[in-house]
């Protein structure tokens, strides 16, 4: 079974940056999907980003040009930069795993929380 760990939390001051990482344990990482996913407080679970296996990114609308995505395959590793933060991207954080129809699996999250 994959797992998933997830860094890079935190709190900052609405403006600032922070930059999340999911490490993947298992070789399966180079054909998965990966995406970051968030649940803001009282919200239900949205997308933030993904980027699939060939490093093709897809990102919610109101988060392009703040967040960036990315990969890298040799540490089996995602990246998800977010800058210029805003209070109401506080959430929980978590990292998604997929290949269709072979596993699909979720990081325990990270807590990251923007102050005005």
């Amino acid at each position: 079974q994959v797992q998933l760990v997830e860094s890079g939390g935190g709190l900052v001051q609405a403006g600032g940056s922070l930059r999340l990482s999911c490490a993947a344990a298992g070789s399966i990482f180079s054909i998965a999907d990966m995406g970051w996913y968030r649940q803001p407080p009282g919200r239900q679970h949205e997308l933030v980003a993904s980027i699939t296996s060939g490093g093709r990114t897809n990102y919610a609308e109101p988060l392009k040009g703040r967040f960036t995505l990315s990969r890298d395959n040799a540490r089996r590793t995602v990246y998800l930069q977010m800058n210029s933060l805003r209070p109401e991207d506080t959430a929980v954080y978590y990292c998604n795993l997929l290949v269709p129809g072979v596993t699909n699996v979720w990081g325990q999250g990270t807590q990251v929380t923007v102050s005005s």
